[in-house]
């Protein structure tokens, strides 16, 4: 049975669902600059979430909001000198560009801020008609004062976080802890038309207004990154609560953790970010997934150099060991396997999948699902001379169903029919003895990162690296 750790809670419960279909929100990116790591890793863990739910037998309506009205899209747009709104578009464009490259599922609904503002406008005005906000000046805030269960979440006093607020004075306020649920225009900002005056939505408010019109009053997944359970996440439970009535806003709160960099939080303020689109200049995008999975995700990740070649090694034996399953289904089809065996593999599928989904049922665990790959793995290649047919299938089916929630297996990167060839070519000339004709073969391959191996009867194809121009 899955098992979730609710934020909300602090403990791992049992999962169950209000009904069919699951409902999940996920907060999106606000859309005024490149995606860092750090926002990848969210993407692609709940993105593997998501897929295992279907993978169990969910069926799974799924939300992530685009936040493209901003004060940080504002001030981008003044200093490229491009319309606020050519901003947001061409920096959604480039994030959905990442996301293909990562093999992130679209969801089912992508809701921007910009199209959903009466949706936000009624919320406020609820708000506003049962004591919860007040406006001030054309801003609209919420009254921290009227609620008494603030924090609940995070877990955070108000009392301390009251004293403790780097808040200059402000007559508009009424606590320096209210938060803007709308703000008036300034000179050369976007704005719309509200009862309070021309203005735009605050941060918080859209994800309130777009999680309930997509999803309901109360919805059975909230996700997004550790940094979003104080305020975001806060103040989200506060307005959908005290506008719809309906308590709980959210039944399990899920957050990922921290994105390091040498050690250091990564931060876009801090200056150390290091983007998706650059990474993939360097590295092939399924192994920058690997490395993001291959931690569980509600821990501190560390990003280094060193770490995602080790990630890119043990990415490429899982790789090599699938791609040679279905090799050898080839050189069977074109009697050409030198081997006829009856090992159907049975008992290591079986181990893999009990494994895999007692690991993926505690929490969403894919470290240690990754390592039942690994040891699926070993078994594969230990016996890969001794299977049957059927054992070579089953080894592909097994590699794919797993895929179907970890979304990592790439394609083979190279013309596969050439690369059968090459080797073919080297095995006629290392029979005739032609061994500088054979030598030349296997060093012009090992340049494209194609290592020929010679095993007993044929020639094994191992990929040493996969290009990153398979990124876009």
């Amino acid at each position: 049975m899955l098992r979730v750790h609710n934020t909300m809670t602090r403990t791992k419960e049992p999962f169950e669902p209000a009904g069919d279909p699951v409902t999940m929100y996920v907060c999106g990116p606000t859309v005024y600059n490149y995606i860092h790591i750090g926002n990848g890793r969210a993407d692609v863990v709940f993105d593997v979430i998501r897929r295992y739910l279907s993978y169990s037998g969910h069926r799974v309506r799924f939300v992530k909001n685009i936040t493209d009205v901003d004060d940080r899209i504002i001030e981008r747009s003044a200093a490229e000198g491009r319309p606020f709104s050519a901003v947001g578009q061409s920096y959604t464009e480039a994030y959905l560009e990442d996301q293909r490259a990562l093999n992130v599922t679209p969801p089912d609904f992508a809701p921007k801020a910009s199209e959903h503002i009466p949706e936000m406008i009624s919320m406020i005005e609820t708000l506003i008609e049962n004591g919860h906000a007040y406006a001030s000046g054309g801003d609209v805030y919420f009254d921290i004062r009227a609620s008494d269960d603030y924090c609940k979440l995070s877990g955070h006093s108000v009392d301390e976080l009251r004293a403790g607020a780097r808040v200059e004075p402000d007559e508009r306020k009424r606590d320096p802890l209210d938060f803007a649920l709308w703000k008036a225009s300034k000179e050369g900002e976007p704005w719309w038309d509200s009862p309070w005056g021309r203005g735009r939505p605050g941060w918080h408010i859209e994800c309130s207004a777009m999680s309930t019109a997509y999803l309901g009053d109360t919805i059975d997944i909230h996700g997004g990154g550790h940094d979003l359970i104080f305020p975001h996440h806060e103040n989200e439970i506060q307005q959908a609560e005290k506008a719809t009535g309906t308590v709980p806003f959210v039944r399990y709160w899920l957050h990922n953790g921290w994105l390091t960099i040498d050690q250091e939080k990564m931060s876009k303020s801090l200056g150390n970010t290091v983007t998706v689109r650059d990474l993939l200049q360097h590295y092939h995008p399924m192994i920058l997934r690997f490395f993001l999975l291959n931690t569980h995700y509600r821990k501190p990740l560390d990003f280094n150099h060193q770490a995602l070649d080790e990630a890119t090694e043990g990415y490429l034996r899982i790789f090599n060991a699938y791609h040679q399953a279905r090799r050898v289904l080839g050189l069977l089809d074109a009697a050409r396997w030198p081997f006829d065996g009856d090992d159907d593999l049975v008992d290591a599928v079986e181990a893999l999948d009990a494994a895999f989904d007692a690991a993926m049922d505690d929490d969403f665990n894919t470290r240690e699902a990754i390592a039942a790959v690994f040891e699926f793995t070993r078994s594969l290649n230990e016996r890969i001379e001794s299977l049957s047919r059927h054992g070579l299938a089953s080894a592909m089916t097994a590699y794919e169903l797993i895929d179907n929630v970890l979304g990592i297996l790439a394609p083979v990167p190279h013309d596969e029919a050439a690369l059968e060839g090459r080797a073919l070519e080297r095995e006629a000339a290392r029979a005739r003895r032609d061994f500088r004709a054979s030598d030349a073969i296997r060093d012009s391959l090992a340049a494209e990162g194609v290592m020929l191996q010679d095993a007993k009867g044929y020639t094994r194809i191992v990929l040493t690296r996969l290009p990153p121009t398979e990124a876009r």
